[in-house]
């Protein structure tokens, strides 16, 4: 709190800005205030303002929203701006912040992101083979029954000291000097916290523990004990998730599985604040055989600067995905039981149906498709290589039984259609499909016949010859007939809306086109936007379209669909956000007609389209992959012949996070 009233104060240049109302502190006036959400609900603030009272409002730890002690202060003030602060966007009950914010994240830099611009510290994370198998452990909404691993963790005599003896030797086999060590270690409970303080100063390490009921004098004290040397560790419980800094920390112990994304990453983020001499955090954590419900996979992808790859790939090739400065390393056995439980959970149908089956009750949330890829931190594409959402309902019995024409066509679109990014294709679908069988579609507007065949392309597989033959009008009156399928297909529709997170915009190619800036198409469907019919005969990467005067550029960066490595070069790569170098095909000569019309396209009145893409494949689906539309480029210069080397302008600037993927200079 003090600490922010004197940003305040610095970055308006007025010492004088703001008082505190927390504790000792009464302010004289209440028009600029620094307030806890505690002070707030007791002076009862609703009844001496008005909801406008407030032009700005800031809300630390917006994590927190769905509390009752910020309901009061979110629902009735009205101000003109609301600005939610948080490290860990996920809410504790798996639902979206976002909705208070009209669905938009005014700006996001995520763990990997702080870590590579050296707002935090890097990590070494060492997962360690423990000793305790939790796999016939209770599981309760969501989590392992906390009474019963404090059971194991303190009460199960021989068990919990072998444990404990086996957290020793991890800390003094992966520390370089425990003389040095700043630690924390999260427990389960008082029991637990207070069993391990003990059995470490048995050993020669002196330790205190505190929990949330400890008094604040007595946190003070241990914290100036623990930067001072006098303690190598602290074992807390319910404490330091959040809200408190030490940034001398420098060893942090996992000692109890952590359910909670959010709390996961506000425990370790306790040891990633920047100080004076502190070179990295080390971080052990202890993984058993876990329930297989237990989510590994959120948890890593979450340390990782590329996702794309996949949880189990990394963990096989050694985490090569890990933030600069970074190192994660999996014992043998650990490494053996994410695997195996990444795959009962996620990489089969069966263990999805097991996901739903208790759903409801592990989550507290409805069973819908959106709830459930949210809450399990799932791709949309994962599911569908196996089966649509609606059959694994049925399967696990929470469906029940249907049999629609539609379904085997739509169970095999679904992975594609996870992709579809573009808000007006998706608004003008969701228009449309509950109406499919009360419109005429040979009398669309030309946009919409264009955005009405990149469906039709996407679920079918060609292009409509004829809006009123009786195979198109027969597939699309399929789905009417398939409300269940329908259904879902509105669901992921919608689920993909909510999840756009870049702004797109029309480009201008002198007609109706549907494609927008920034989005993610495939092949066939951007040229059927184009109105080119047969895009499965295009097999080369450039495609000139005539009768549009476009030239269409299909970039594959990486083409061996191989990882990035330090010394990997690419022909075709961004220079800067406005630059794009791309080499032609090699029989394209700068003197031959397609040369000439590359080189001289503004006099020739043509223009050039360029859609990206980083590999061949799409590393979930296992499919083609899709490429993102970076709009139009004009020719600066070029060097060589067959093949030429031709540096862009694009229209538009490449944002930073599709300009990571097309710099040749950065490393993976």
């Amino acid at each position: 709190m003090e600490q922010s009233l004197y940003t305040y104060r610095a970055v308006l240049k007025d010492a004088n800005f703001g008082e505190m109302f927390v504790g000792n502190y009464k302010p004289d006036s209440i028009e600029n205030l620094f307030i806890s959400v505690q002070t707030f609900n007791s002076q009862d603030f609703t009844a001496r303002t008005m909801p406008d009272f407030y032009d700005y409002i800031v809300v630390d730890e917006f994590h927190h929203a769905a509390a009752p002690t910020y309901q009061k202060l979110l629902e009735y003030y009205q101000p003109k701006i609301l600005l939610g602060l948080t490290a860990t966007p996920e809410r504790m009950d798996g639902k979206s912040i976002v909705d208070y914010f009209s669905g938009r994240i005014a700006a996001e830099i995520r763990l990997p992101e702080a870590i590579d611009r050296k707002l935090l510290c890097p990590f070494q994370y060492f997962g360690v083979t423990d000793v305790i198998d939790l796999d016939d452990l209770k599981w309760t909404r969501g989590g392992y029954d906390k009474g019963e691993l404090s059971r194991i963790y303190t009460l199960s005599g021989g068990i919990a000291k072998r444990r404990a003896d086996m957290v020793v030797s991890s800390l003094l086999k992966y520390i370089t000097d425990i003389n040095d060590v700043k630690g924390l270690g999260f427990c389960v409970s008082v029991e637990h916290a207070e069993f391990m303080s003990d059995y470490f100063n048995e050993h020669g390490i002196p330790s205190i523990f505190l929990t949330g009921q400890s008094p604040d004098e007595e946190r003070k004290t241990a914290k100036h004990r623990l930067v001072s040397g006098e303690v190598r560790f602290i074992f807390v419980v319910d404490i330091y998730n959040e809200g408190v800094d030490i940034p001398e920390v420098n060893t942090v112990m996992f000692l109890r599985p952590t359910e909670s994304l959010t709390i996961f990453l506000q425990q370790l983020g306790r040891g990633l604040r920047l100080a004076e001499d502190k070179e990295c955090l080390t971080v052990l954590d202890f993984i058993g055989q876990a329930n297989k419900k237990y989510n590994f996979e959120g948890k890593f992808a979450a340390l990782l600067s590329n996702t794309t790859r996949g949880v189990p790939r990394e963990i096989r090739d050694g985490f090569v995905s890990a933030p600069k400065g970074c190192y994660i390393h999996l014992e043998k056995k650990a490494a053996k039981y994410i695997l195996d439980n990444i795959r009962a959970s996620y990489g089969n149908s069966a263990g999805l149906v097991s996901r739903i089956e208790t759903f409801e009750e592990d989550s507290g949330l409805p069973l819908t498709l959106g709830n459930f890829l949210d809450y399990c931190r799932i791709d949309a594409r994962s599911l569908y290589k196996f089966s649509s959402f609606s059959r694994l309902c049925k399967r696990a019995g929470k469906l029940d039984a249907f049999t629609e024409p539609a379904e085997e066509t739509l169970t095999k679109a679904f992975i594609r259609i996870a992709a579809i990014d573009s808000r007006r294709w998706i608004t003008f679908l969701l228009e449309i499909l509950p109406k499919l069988d009360n419109v005429d579609f040979a009398a669309l507007e030309p946009m919409e016949q264009r955005m009405l065949q990149m469906f039709y392309i996407t679920i079918w597989g060609n292009a409509a010859d004829n809006w009123n033959g009786n195979e198109v009008l027969d597939n699309l009156y399929s789905l009417v007939h398939s409300p269940v399928m329908l259904s879902e297909l509105t669901a992921l529709l919608q689920y993909n809306f909510n999840r756009i997170d870049f702004i797109d915009e029309p480009v201008d190619l002198g007609f109706d086109c549907p494609l927008d800036l920034h989005c993610t198409y495939t092949r066939d469907q951007l040229l059927v936007a184009l109105d080119f019919m047969k895009p499965a005969t295009v097999r080369e990467g450039v495609k000139w379209l005539p009768d549009k005067r476009l030239d269409v550029f299909f970039v594959t960066l990486n083409k061996s669909d191989k990882d990035y490595s330090p010394t990997t070069m690419y022909n075709d790569y961004s220079i800067n956000e406005e630059l794009f170098h791309w080499q032609s095909q090699s029989t394209t000569a700068e003197n031959s007609p397609t040369g000439q019309r590359y080189i001289y396209h503004r006099a020739q009145d043509s223009r050039v389209l360029l859609f990206v893409r980083e590999f061949k494949t799409d590393r979930i689906s296992g499919g083609a992959a899709a490429y993102t539309y970076l709009g139009t480029a004009s020719y600066v210069c070029h060097e060589g012949s067959r093949p030429m080397n031709i540096t862009w302008k694009l229209g538009r600037p490449i944002p930073a996070k599709f300009l990571k993927k097309t710099n040749k200079l950065v490393v993976r």
